[in-house]
């Protein structure tokens, strides 16, 4: 089914900062903008290679690892923030789960890849950011090589946080993910789905896509989880939706009783996301967005319950991360 298309409300909107122009990337489902004067945001020049931190340009994968070809991996983004590895237990949880689902051998410790995380970011120089671990599983297929690999590839690199629009407008398309499927819910390197919907979307001018599953209910965006706020109440997909587990929707679920609010996992159709008070998608890269429009339908933003979440949400990242801090200086 083709996407669902809006009227043409041009793409003048709002964005985060001024000075920034746009370069549409395929690679985290996301608009990447770049100040004109530095051109396009690139991984930093450092990478974590199995066991050694190398210049990017000196990182060599193999053509034989055919979990790297036929996409038999995990990986998971995480937030900087003065250079520390925000929810880093979080993500590690969700890749040991991942892992057990596709039978990936976990041959490191949340430990050891934490130290080697942290040695990405002191190389890198990174304060505000993102880094990605991925972990790609070597011995699975047929078109193997035969030369010494590893069981398990470990690759950790950074990059900026992605800038975006303050509000944003969605796509939707119908069977983007799969509820009853094993894999439902595991964020694998096979990232074809995503990335191809977001391209496919920017072209008709839209920001993100709301992906329905089988049975035509709402799950998530393309890597962004989606919240609706209807009668006073905050409503987001189950994970039986086939949605991701995100870390940040995780948190919300967790934080938003503390501002009075209450949240609640509950099945959405396109007709609920049309009606709703407020929308809002949630990523660790972007905190909370407001969503303006979806598939040509108006939603009312910014909306309070959002800037609300939004505020409670960053003092939640402010004091983990002074945590984290405080305990790293003793």
């Amino acid at each position: 089914m083709p996407l669902k298309r809006g009227p043409k409300s041009g793409r003048s909107g709002n964005y985060v900062r001024s000075g920034w122009c746009a370069n549409v990337s395929v690679t985290s489902g996301t608009i990447w903008f770049s100040r004109r004067d530095r051109g396009p945001r690139v991984i930093h020049a450092f990478v974590f290679h199995n066991e050694s931190l190398q210049p990017i340009e000196k990182v060599r994968l193999s053509p034989g690892q055919a979990g790297l070809i036929s996409g038999w991996g995990i990986f998971t983004t995480v937030r900087i923030s003065r250079g520390e590895a925000f929810a880093y237990e979080r993500h590690w949880r969700r890749l040991e789960k991942d892992a057990g689902v596709i039978h990936l051998p976990m041959t490191y410790t949340a430990a050891r890849i934490r130290v080697h995380l942290h040695e990405v970011i002191r190389a890198n120089k990174v304060t505000e950011g993102c880094a990605r671990i991925y972990l790609v599983y070597n011995s699975v297929g047929f078109w193997q090589s035969a030369e010494q690999r590893p069981p398990v590839d470990l690759i950790i690199y950074s990059a900026g946080l992605p800038e975006h629009r303050e509000i944003v407008r969605l796509a939707l398309r119908a069977h983007g993910r799969h509820a009853a499927s094993p894999l439902s819910g595991v964020k694998t390197i096979s990232w074809l789905n995503n990335v191809w919907s977001i391209a496919e979307a920017n072209k008709e001018g839209f920001d993100e896509v709301v992906m329905l599953n089988e049975r035509g209910e709402v799950a998530e965006c393309t890597s962004a989880n989606i919240f609706a706020v209807k009668d006073g109440k905050i409503l987001t997909p189950p994970l039986n939706s086939g949605c991701l587990e995100g870390i940040t929707r995780g948190i919300l679920l967790e934080i938003a009783p503390e501002a009075g609010l209450s949240v609640v996992e509950n099945s959405l159709r396109p007709e609920d996301l049309y009606s709703a008070e407020e929308i809002f998608i949630s990523s660790t890269n972007r905190n909370l967005i407001s969503v303006g429009e979806i598939a040509g339908h108006p939603i009312p933003a910014p909306g309070p319950v959002s800037q609300r979440l939004n505020d409670l949400f960053d003092a939640y990242v402010s004091e983990y991360v002074s945590r984290r801090l405080a305990s790293a200086a003793r």
